[in-house]
């Protein structure tokens, strides 16, 4: 059964953004009492995007809200994550999910499609008081005059909404963060992404897996995991390379023969999966490609909120996906908002503040960590000798991480 909402004194609450951090924001904070109007530039929301990976910190939110039983309908569980050396094809290192990670942290590793745990994001909210959401209303500007922040909505530009806070959870390129903070374009790391998803039935025995896969390279990592109670693969291939021009889209096209070209020197099973992905004849582009982007990390909590207006997400710190910790990131930030959100005895400006010494620290760690794994991840020569001894040597120690997964975010467990 769900846990009950925080009875409290009602904020209008605008939310900029309808991806995972946004629908989690407006969700979060419905369930603390406030009125909620949310504002999303697409006309409608779509099944864009592939896997992603949540750790028990993000899934202990997610029970919290009483949504642990819709998680378990859409997601897979793995039991394991193996790391494997992408030339040989030995394992380097075991981490126990499953049962392991339950009985440590009170909480599931869960590998789902995005838009999985979207839809489940976006079917909780839909059940909430009080809550609005706008498709094909894209947010122009805002103004904060200290007692209320004023947004300006529509196709022309043409509507404006008040509220107490503005919630800017518009991703990557957010339009809020660039009036807040005004620190420019984010950072092309270098690297590139190529994705599939692979439905499970039609591989080869040998290539089907219920684990997570890490399969570490040179300038290059591979991961593979269930989603769609493990029906599909989602596999990513992430490498080093130029961007493309549309340095934005993270939803393009790319050539299965450019990738082969990059794997001939990986070992026969991953060049096998990176095969099995529909072909040229079938699908011209079943592989998509993005290139990352990020920003440097959070240096204090005025980059997260300033008066009546607060970033989250992606807006706030974008990171590289070497941790795994994009979405697990934004739903904690909403878990923390919303719990900022209740303190009545201080004015809302002092709450969005709480709400960011809360979290800046860690999300600053997080992407940090991002960083660090990404350079250990494609390391080469010595240092690629050091790390595969180093996970032999120490598996599960190495590869557990219990000071991002025993962590609630900023709210109280």
């Amino acid at each position: 059964m769900a846990a009950q909402s925080v009875v409290m004194s009602a904020l209008d609450v605008l939310v900029a953004g309808g991806g995972i951090g946004g629908v989690a924001s407006a969700l979060a904070a419905a369930r603390a009492g406030c009125a909620v109007r949310l504002y999303e530039r697409a006309p409608m929301f779509s099944e864009v995007g592939a896997g992603i990976q949540l750790g028990p910190n993000a899934t202990r939110i997610l029970q919290a809200w009483g949504l642990g039983d819709a998680l378990h309908a859409v997601a897979a569980f793995p039991e394991r994550l193996r790391v494997r050396n992408a030339s040989s094809g030995g394992t380097l290192g075991v981490l126990p999910l499953g049962k392991h990670m339950q009985a440590r942290y009170g909480a599931p590793y869960a590998t789902i499609h995005r838009a999985d745990i979207h839809g489940l994001l976006v079917r909780a909210l839909a059940q909430q008081a009080d809550v609005h959401v706008n498709l094909d209303q894209a947010l122009a500007g805002f103004s904060d005059d200290g007692r209320a922040v004023t947004v300006t909505v529509g196709h022309n530009n043409n509507t404006r909404v008040e509220g107490d806070v503005l919630i800017g959870a518009d991703g990557l390129w957010s339009s809020v963060r660039q009036q807040l903070l005004a620190d420019g374009p984010p950072r092309m790391t270098g690297y590139l992404a190529y994705r599939a998803m692979l439905r499970q039935s039609a591989l080869p025995e040998r290539l089907r897996s219920t684990e997570v896969t890490a399969w570490l390279g040179r300038r290059l990592h591979v991961i593979q995991y269930p989603v769609r109670c493990g029906e599909w693969m989602n596999v990513v291939v992430i490498m080093q390379g130029a961007s493309p021009e549309d340095a934005q889209s993270w939803d393009q096209g790319a050539h299965a023969e450019d990738l082969q070209r990059v794997m001939g020197n990986t070992c026969a099973p991953l060049r096998e999966l990176i095969s099995a992905a529909p072909d040229a004849s079938v699908n011209e582009y079943a592989w998509r490609l993005w290139a990352l982007a990020d920003r440097a990390p959070v240096e204090q909590a005025e980059q997260m909120a300033r008066g009546l207006v607060v970033l989250l997400g992606d807006a706030a710190h974008p990171m590289r996906p070497f941790l795994a910790q994009g979405a697990g990131m934004a739903i904690e930030d909403a878990a923390g908002l919303a719990h900022a959100l209740t303190m009545d005895a201080v004015d809302v400006p002092t709450r969005l503040r709480r709400y960011a010494l809360a979290r800046w620290q860690r999300c600053a760690r997080v992407q940090s960590r991002s960083i660090r794994n990404g350079q250990i991840f494609h390391s080469t020569g010595l240092v690629r000798l050091g790390r595969d001894m180093s996970i032999k040597f120490l598996g599960a120690r190495l590869l557990d991480v219990p000071w991002l997964y025993s962590h609630s975010g900023g709210a109280p467990r």
